[in-house]
């Protein structure tokens, strides 16, 4: 009797501390979970709530933030060494880790390093035993109040790379931007073979027929100065580091999908490095370098670029021009050149010219936008609109440039401009614009990828020119 008036009593006790115990437990964790949304939430608005929740029941492991160093522009040097090693020259997309900010994945991996510094927005690179990454939205990582984490799961990190190898083409680092990707895309060589050539011969056989492929030139590929060959459609071609094409000129005529990177283009006679023409359409020139040299007379050596009869939806875009008389044309005439109205769609953004006496460009006819270029020492006039052409301009910087903008130019009709407010001119001669300011702006959004004026000179010069990784 006395064992079965007493059990009562037990299990109530018993049933009264395992809801306690529930109860406590529930709250710790409930807590747990509404500090990590709340954190997660606060600092960037659009993350879910089931993000946040999941990021913190993974196995990541925290960056101290503490330790970043700068790697300049919107990049940043996680500053204690990974436990395993990534990419490297010979494999730039081995590395498996995935990186994450307040638990959403970034997913822009293996990216080159100057695109980490010049265009950030979440790109990173896991080099060697080193992380370099960017914030989403390029804020400084140490003061946005995120949280960024990362794995080293090597199923997961796989299923990454091959996504992000199916997003971004080899030789494209999503940095293309302007009207290269108007009115359908540019994709260069993407899906096709990819090659290595290391002769003149083997240079122009890779290039001369219409197959998709992926071009790498390794090494010094000399010519005779007025040689030339024949760039047929849907092919990027890209400098190894090093890698230099001298007295060759490549002719780009009616063909379409092309993507030049990260080549050094020196000493070209006849026409131009890089002749586009005849109704060549969706061509991406990118991270080049054009010099030959002011020693020989006005006309002895060719342009850099040519953009001429009718050609349309072009971007060049961190390349280095320097040390000659006339650097881009767009257009090639006036009288005779009337096909040319409503063509010659051209952007050009992020190069740097210096030592050279004019054409930064000029143009006859087009739409040309100008953003984040910067003019240094020209001793001519760095941009010439005419014909009825028009160019935006939007933050662009002059420095030391004789006549930086202009609309008249030996006797011709005139273009028209617009933005030019928008400039820095630092010890500049005047401008001469004849004609009205324009109000036409592109049709495409840049806003995101545009920099202060101010920032330009320091951009350009550490960020233009072939990149030393790929």
């Amino acid at each position: 009797m006395e064992r079965k008036k007493n059990y009562p009593k037990k299990v109530a006790v018993i049933s009264m501390f395992l809801m306690a115990i529930v109860f406590f437990g529930s709250c710790k964790k409930g807590n747990e979970a509404s500090s990590s949304l709340a954190d997660s939430t606060s600092s960037v608005s659009n993350f879910s709530s089931s993000q946040a929740i999941l990021a913190a029941s993974t196995s990541s492991i925290a960056i101290n933030l503490s330790g970043l160093k700068s790697d300049g522009g919107y990049a940043y040097k996680l500053g204690y060494p990974l436990s395993v090693s990534g990419d490297a020259n010979g494999s730039p997309a081995v590395s498996k880790l995935r990186l994450f900010e307040n638990g959403v994945e970034l997913k822009l991996p293996h990216s080159v390093h100057q695109d980490i510094r010049n265009l950030g927005k979440g790109r990173f690179s896991h080099w060697g035993t080193a992380l370099y990454f960017s914030a989403s939205d390029n804020t400084n990582p140490a003061k946005n109040g995120r949280k960024y984490t990362y794995t080293l799961d090597g199923s997961t990190g796989a299923a990454s790379s091959s996504a992000a190898k199916t997003a971004l083409p080899v030789g494209v680092n999503a940095g293309l931007l302007g009207y290269a990707m108007v009115n359908g895309t540019t994709t260069g060589g993407a899906g096709g073979q990819s090659v290595t050539v290391t002769t003149l011969s083997a240079l122009k056989a890779a290039v001369g027929d219409n197959a998709a492929k992926i071009i790498y030139v390794s090494g010094a590929i000399k010519g005779s100065g007025n040689e030339y060959i024949y760039v047929k459609s849907n092919k990027t071609i890209i400098g190894k580091p090093g890698a230099s094409i001298e007295g060759i000129n490549f002719y780009i005529f009616t063909v379409s999908n092309i993507i030049v990177q990260d080549l050094r283009f020196k000493n070209y006679v006849t026409d131009a490095a890089l002749q586009i023409k005849m109704a060549s359409h969706h061509i991406w020139v990118d991270h080049c370098e054009f010099s030959t040299d002011r020693n020989h007379g006005w006309d002895y050596w060719g342009k850099d670029i040519a953009i001429t009869r009718e050609a349309d939806f072009v971007t060049v875009s961190w390349c280095k021009f320097h040390d000659t008389n006339l650097s881009v044309l767009i257009s090639g005439g006036i009288a005779g050149h009337e096909s040319d109205k409503g063509k010659l769609h051209v952007t050009m953004h992020h190069n740097y010219w210096y030592n050279v006496a004019e054409r930064e460009p000029t143009m006859n006819y087009g739409s040309v936008h100008m953003f984040n270029n910067y003019h240094l020492n020209n001793s001519g006039y760095s941009l010439g609109a005419r014909a009825g052409g028009t160019v935006r301009t939007d933050n662009e910087y002059f420095s030391g440039c004789k006549k930086p903008i202009s609309t008249s130019l030996a006797g011709d009709p005139p273009g028209y401009f617009s933005g030019v407010n928008t400039n820095i001119y630092l010890n500049c001669g005047s401008n001469t614009i004849t004609t009205p300011i324009s109000s036409w702006v592109p049709s495409y959004s840049y806003n995101n990828a545009l920099d202060a004026a101010a920032d330009v000179p320091n951009l350009v010069t550490q960020g233009t020119g072939p990149r030393a990784i790929h």
